[in-house]
């Protein structure tokens, strides 16, 4: 007899046929629909069908145009060699202009042209899936929460590679595209202005981004740990709960002293991972432009400590008043 495993559902969930959905008659969907019995052990097996639509389409093609830049540009430093493209992937890098083309819409390609245009098309089919999402969820009817928590991630990329660096007058202050060049400009970037951890809003992005993860394993294992009653279920435990609910709400108070609802969870998760971004991108945003050294202002209000001096100041000799020119 099948039944259900709480990691992996031994019990595939599928219909006979492919279900189509919510009957919706302006939306025209590609393709009709299969099962593959692999992804049926982590969820649904059902693939498709899926609607794109314009925006979709747009979308894809101005990700796709972005990706073959930026992976052309790389093969092209390795000297157009498959094996050394291979090997070196995960250090090749697409970089921005230099600072001495300032904001320049168009400066030459080898010198950072290729990197405006596929910044801009990786905006553009960011932007564009981001008002796909939200047409989308208000054509079903849903509320938009998945759009504005993708908007959240989008205002962070914004941050790193545009609103930042027009403020600071030049292309350079952005994050070059590539895996390893992005982590050393990240720790470049911090040494630079004074170590980040000292950036409030860097200790907040920290702590939303740990509390997102603390809270969806609290809300999964929990979920996990009473999927025997039912728990998983979350319809049928609203319209008549029979014991699961109250055995994981007895378990938090037990523990906690108080439960979340099968609602509030939600919320505290959805904002916690949203608040992540958003405190991230407002502590990047003033760095450089507001705070020029984070330790120096963290010592000034009393977060870090001001270190002694180990050697005597040195005296700039201009400034000495009479000083031999």
């Amino acid at each position: 007899m099948a039944y259900y495993q709480n990691i992996f559902t031994q019990v595939q969930v599928r219909a006979e046929a492919p279900d189509m959905g919510v009957a919706h008659e302006t939306i025209e969907r590609t393709g009709k629909g299969f099962f593959v019995h692999l992804f049926g052990r982590f969820g649904n097996a059902q693939i498709g069908p899926i609607y794109l639509g314009n925006l979709g389409v747009v979308s894809l093609l101005c990700g796709f145009i972005a990706f073959e830049i930026i992976g052309l540009n790389m093969w092209a430093s390795v000297n157009w060699s498959p094996g050394q493209f291979l090997r070196q992937l995960f250090w090749l890098a697409l970089e921005p202009p230099p600072p001495q083309y300032g904001l320049r819409i168009m400066p030459p390609l080898r010198e950072g042209g290729w990197w405006l245009i596929a910044g801009f098309f990786l905006t553009t089919s960011l932007l564009l899936w981001w008002l796909r999402m939200y047409r989308r969820a208000r054509a079903l009817g849903m509320g938009t929460h998945t759009a504005w928590a993708f908007a959240a991630a989008i205002w962070l990329y914004l941050v790193l590679g545009f609103i930042r660096p027009v403020l600071m007058g030049h292309w350079s202050e952005a994050v070059p595209f590539g895996i390893f060049p992005h982590l050393d400009w990240t720790a470049a970037f911090s040494i630079r202005y004074g170590n980040l951890f000292y950036n409030p809003f860097h200790m907040l992005s920290i702590a939303f981004l740990y509390g997102s993860a603390l809270l969806f394993a609290m809300h999964a294992a929990t979920i996990l740990a009473v999927s025997r009653f039912g728990g998983e279920r979350e319809i049928e435990q609203i319209i008549d709960r029979g014991t699961a609910s109250e055995r994981a709400a007895l378990f938090w108070r037990w523990t906690m002293g108080f439960n979340a609802t099968m609602e509030s969870i939600h919320r505290w998760a959805w904002w916690f991972a949203v608040l992540c971004p958003l405190t991230g991108g407002i502590g990047i945003l003033l760095t450089g432009t507001v705070v020029d050294n984070w330790y120096l202002w963290g010592v000034q209000h009393g977060i870090a400590p001001a270190y002694p001096h180990v050697f005597p100041p040195v005296i700039d000799p201009a400034s000495v008043v009479g000083a031999v020119k």
